[in-house]
């Protein structure tokens, strides 16, 4: 890392990560209170803490001009949101490799302070095992909570761990299979992710979730990220 100590910038991707969590939290908890009208009227009855059914384009359109309009500001928010967890990497980093390393550290920060200010402020989710929508670009992504969760505890250990060894002059060379598992692994979770997302989009709600293809997915990133570990040794 250079003349920053790697272990001081760790804990500051942390801090921004969990501060930012907690801006996340509260920005949901507005949100939810100015969509909770709309939502009423199409399934009335249903409880504050409950996400879904979401509402259809079809009943997005029928509630006004703002609905719609809060639904642009949250693509955005979320676009907005992967780029300043991006940019703050890059800020820490002097190669592509301690950038990917930063930004997973204050992504994981980032989802996992989330859930824990989200329980801190609204009481939700009730457990790990409560359905999320994750991310609405380019489909809706949902799962249990624990999901994410693991996904992050994941980048975070990887991110550390990448970082520790660039300090100590003994960086993971990642190869091209290597990386070949890590984004297949990747793109295999968001699979899992979106796989229901026309029945969600519909306004259906979530069927069990498929952890079998998760499962792989996380043994396909962090196997190859480990395997490149294992190569160096």
């Amino acid at each position: 890392m250079g003349s920053i100590p790697w272990k001081r910038t760790v804990v500051a991707l942390l801090i921004f990560g969990a501060s930012f969590g907690y801006v996340e939290a509260a920005v949901v908890a507005y949100l939810r209170l100015l969509h909770e009208p709309a939502r009423q009227r199409f399934y009335p009855g249903r409880g504050a803490g409950e996400l879904f059914p979401l509402l259809t384009m079809e009943q997005l359109k029928a509630s006004g001009p703002e609905q719609r309009q809060l639904l642009a500001i949250e693509l955005g928010r979320e676009a907005a949101t992967i780029l300043m967890l991006a940019a703050v990497g890059l800020a820490v980093a002097r190669n592509a490799g301690q950038w990917a390393a930063a930004f997973v550290i204050a992504f994981g920060a980032w989802d996992i302070a989330f859930y824990a200010f989200l329980k801190l402020l609204l009481g939700w989710p009730a457990s790990l095992f409560t359905w999320d929508i994750l991310f609405l670009i380019p489909v809706p992504w949902t799962g249990p909570v624990l999901a994410p969760a693991l996904v992050s505890a994941a980048m975070i250990g990887a991110g550390v761990w990448h970082l520790r060894s660039e300090a100590r002059s003994e960086p993971v060379a990642i190869g091209r299979g290597h990386w070949m598992g890590i984004i297949g692994g990747a793109l295999v979770i968001v699979w899992a992710f979106a796989m229901d997302y026309q029945a969600i989009m519909a306004g259906g709600r979530p069927r069990a979730f498929h952890w079998g293809v998760f499962g792989t997915g996380m043994i396909l990133g962090v196997g190859g990220y480990v395997a490149a570990v294992r190569r160096r040794s």
